[in-house]
């Protein structure tokens, strides 16, 4: 059996962009400020994040439901299907967010398809600046689908 698949995020990344609302802000001026690299990848993100990044940015952006209508996870889905490869998501730590079971769900998904994630503007800097953003990355995750079989034959 195979224990581990080869994921490969391709040069031109799939990007998520992600801020709760006392982030917002931090996220639009982010966008500005790396907009000649952003406008090179493709872009999504949820409702009102998406929605001021197109107005205030004009970056093109694909737009998913706000978070607590379900956008995250409708991001956490396009993650399963290999549609994202990178997740920005400002959050607000001080601030309770009513959909936070789908926040913590969105992160779980993220760590499970090892892909990367910057919860704040300092990681978001060093994701976006590195030199893997301009190339081909290959990495290998668990094969899950492989690791639930292995456990449901030891537990007969």
């Amino acid at each position: 059996m195979i224990k581990y698949l080869t994921m490969t995020i391709e040069k031109q990344k799939n990007i998520a962009l992600i801020a709760h609302d006392g982030k917002k802000a931090d996220m639009l001026k982010w966008c500005m400020d790396n907009k000649d690299i952003l406008q090179q990848h493709n872009l999504s993100g949820t409702g009102t994040t998406a929605r001021m990044i197109a107005d205030h940015v004009g970056l093109t952006i694909k737009g998913y439901n706000s978070g607590p209508l379900g956008g995250d996870q409708q991001i956490g889905a396009k993650i399963v299907e290999g549609k994202i490869d990178m997740v920005i998501f400002f959050s607000d730590p001080l601030a309770a967010q009513p959909h936070d079971p789908d926040v913590k769900a969105l992160l779980r998904i993220a760590q499970v398809y090892d892909i990367p994630i910057a919860n704040n503007i300092a990681t978001a800097d060093f994701l976006i600046h590195s030199t893997l953003m301009n190339e081909q990355y290959s990495h290998e995750i668990e094969n899950f689908e492989n690791t639930v079989k292995v456990r449901a034959q030891e537990m007969q």
